[in-house]
């Protein structure tokens, strides 16, 4: 099969993230001719090229992205951008909401600009789940982020760039995710803290994330957001699953219990991945779901088909609520295979 990446100059904007950081990882085994990794947080950047002191192929930069001089100079001659820079936590967005339209939304098109102006070949955005029907600030501005990567496709002059993004949910053990703080309670001796038992999340770890993202850059056509195909389990069944392994490694005896606490202001019962709005303009490929745009006829120039369609017509919204989730063992497994809570040498199975 084609390598798609070889000799390719791509730029990571938010590299020092945890889905930059693993992009940039997979992207090392790529064949790619370059790498050009920007963060605005100087200090994780700094400790981010280290690793790459003596890899000429790989260059970092302080950077924001709103600064449209600078993504002019470190633009020049790129072929790909992927564009995972973004305030992406729901309470610090909703206490800062100038930040979040600053960086996730002008961020956003001033990097489309610069990328429209550089003739870029193709530029992918990565969006979350919170960006279908948002109930927050950081939700909003996701979904804002789709939209201007989708009209972007109407302002090119000619086959380049082609904006797209991808849509994907819960990334386990990544900053911020619920397996870190689940595990420090099951350590602490309890309990653990759970908002709702009937709470319901799709998941996927960080290596998947990245290789659905890569995935998915050569099959946008431009403006589409491409939705992952992923796994869902029920809070209540992570929690005890995380006792039952936590508890056989730590050799703990006595009982871990689980507290509800009710859900956060805000917070969905389960997520959503497809809108009911959605539906009637998405079509289903192996690995993913692609949300064409609303006003395919501003593109006159763009054909929708995709190599491995399955079915040009969605019936029902892509919900955890509503998708079979993982059993107990399941998701054990699943836990264990993907090292997310101990490396397999320390787990015992």
């Amino acid at each position: 099969m084609k390598n798609l990446w070889e000799n390719k100059k791509v730029l990571i904007t938010g590299v020092c993230g945890t889905v930059g950081a693993e992009l940039l990882k997979q992207l090392l085994d790529m064949d790619v001719e370059s790498i050009v990794g920007i963060d605005s947080n100087e200090s994780e950047l700094f400790f981010a090229t280290q690793p790459f002191q003596n890899n000429d192929k790989i260059n970092f930069y302080l950077c924001d992205i709103t600064n449209k001089s600078e993504m002019r100079r470190l633009l020049k001659n790129v072929d790909i951008v992927l564009h995972a820079a973004a305030r992406k936590h729901v309470i610090l967005c909703e206490k800062s909401p100038s930040e979040a339209v600053r960086t996730n939304i002008v961020g956003t098109q001033t990097l489309i600009d610069v990328a429209l102006e550089m003739e870029v070949e193709r530029v992918l955005f990565t969006s979350s789940d919170k960006a279908v029907n948002p109930t927050n600030v950081m939700g909003t501005s996701k979904l804002m982020g789709e939209r201007l990567m989708t009209a972007a496709n109407a302002s090119k002059k000619g086959q380049y760039p082609i904006f797209a993004s991808t849509r994907f949910g819960n990334v386990l053990g990544s900053n911020g995710s619920v397996i870190p703080l689940f595990k420090k309670q099951i350590l602490n001796g309890g309990p653990v803290t759970l908002t709702d038992e009937k709470m319901s999340r799709f998941v996927m770890t960080i290596e998947e994330a990245a290789k659905m993202v890569l995935q998915s850059v050569f099959l946008a056509h431009g403006g589409e957001v491409f939705v992952t195909k992923m796994p869902i389990i029920q809070i209540k069944d992570l929690a005890t699953s995380m006792i039952d392994i936590i508890k056989e490694k730590e050799d703990i005896l006595t009982g871990i219990d689980i507290t509800i606490i009710g859900a956060k202001a805000g917070e969905k019962m389960y997520e959503e991945l497809i809108s009911d709005e959605e539906i009637r303009r998405t079509v289903e490929i192996e690995n993913f779901f692609a949300v064409l745009p609303a006003f395919k006829s501003v593109y006159k120039d763009i054909e929708y088909t995709f190599n491995g369609m399955k079915q040009t017509k969605v019936n029902k919204m892509y919900r955890s609520d509503l998708e079979p989730s993982m059993n107990g063992q399941e998701l054990k497994d699943y836990l264990i295979e993907e090292e997310l809570l101990y490396r397999k040498d320390q787990v015992k199975v």
